[in-house]
């Protein structure tokens, strides 16, 4: 039912789903000591609800930030503290809190007309994220590729949310496999919709590109090899592993992995050869186990 829900809402560009502050504690509690002295980014985030906005600019002057900047589109028909009452699209600019009472008001923060939608592609959001240094939000979800993509075109770190399916996608994979991406420490299981019921999902995770230890964890393998509970496929030869806890200790050779794997990859500890996928095409053919087609498989090595 998740799987479908996230399906339905990029065809219907349904991307109100909205963090919960609880999610981002958890997440952002790794992530500390990176922030001081940074700018942050949060370009899909409407302030009144946001809870991106709330975390960093109650946490402003724990984390020791520089700066917070917050974007949002026009027709989310912002009256941001009842002082923008036209559907202009607007940006937000924190430098912490100056009356000492430590919850951030309108006299602080520096709210500035935009000309275009608020989009985050357009060319005055652009400048805005090539001041940050960190963008930290829950992009949309039908525009996921076009948002990493672009991330990744101006070499900016950051912590985003994503579903566990964007993995698998042409334009994400290779960032996966070459490490320039990798997943965070938690997955979120529910959401808070527009109109605020709350929306379970069961396959959503952080990506991002700040170093953690998390990735250097090595996965405790316990079992071993043996040929009839690890058949071979039918086209290639490479084992097939049902689940990440039960990869051989020791097996030396190419193994097929659930996509799930991705949230234990050590790179010192293993190698991701590619993507087998029933639907597209990998050595020609996809994973067939006695002529049945297996779900989705990370193709993996591990190292020496």
């Amino acid at each position: 039912m998740a799987n479908n829900t996230l399906t339905q809402a990029r065809r219907n560009k349904n991307d109100e789903f909205y963090t919960q502050l609880s999610d981002i504690n958890s997440e952002l509690s790794y992530y500390k000591d990176f922030f001081k002295g940074k700018t942050v980014l949060c370009n899909c985030d409407d302030p009144r609800i946001s809870n991106f906005f709330h975390y960093f600019s109650y946490s402003f002057e724990h984390l020791g930030l520089k700066k917070l900047i917050t974007t949002c589109y026009k027709s989310q028909n912002i009256d941001l503290f009842s002082r923008n009452e036209s559907n202009q699209a607007v940006y937000l600019e924190y430098y912490g809190d100056k009356n000492g009472n430590r919850i951030p008001d309108a006299d602080e923060i520096g709210i500035k007309p935009l000309k275009g939608d608020g989009d985050f592609r357009s060319a005055e959001c652009i400048r805005l994220l090539q001041e940050a240094d960190v963008v930290v939000t829950n992009p949309p979800f039908s525009l996921f590729r076009e948002y990493v993509a672009q991330l990744m075109k101006y070499n900016k770190k950051f912590l985003i949310i994503g579903n566990d399916n964007c993995r698998t996608y042409k334009e994400i994979f290779p960032l996966l496999k070459n490490n320039q991406i990798w997943c965070g420490h938690n997955h979120v299981k529910e959401f808070v919709k527009a109109d605020g019921t709350k929306k379970k999902f069961g396959n959503v995770s952080w990506y991002t590109n700040i170093e953690i230890r998390k990735r250097h964890e090595e996965l405790e393998l316990y079992k071993k090899y043996n040929p009839k509970e690890y058949p071979k496929y039918d086209h290639y030869d490479a084992i097939n592993v049902n689940k990440v806890d039960e990869i051989p200790m020791d097996y030396d050779g190419v193994m097929g992995v659930p996509i799930t794997f991705l949230d234990k990859y050590n790179p010192e500890q293993f190698e991701i050869l590619g993507l087998d996928d029933h639907r597209t095409e990998w050595r020609g053919r996809g994973p067939e186990l006695n002529g049945k087609c297996i779900y989705r498989r990370i193709i993996i090595r591990r190292k020496k």
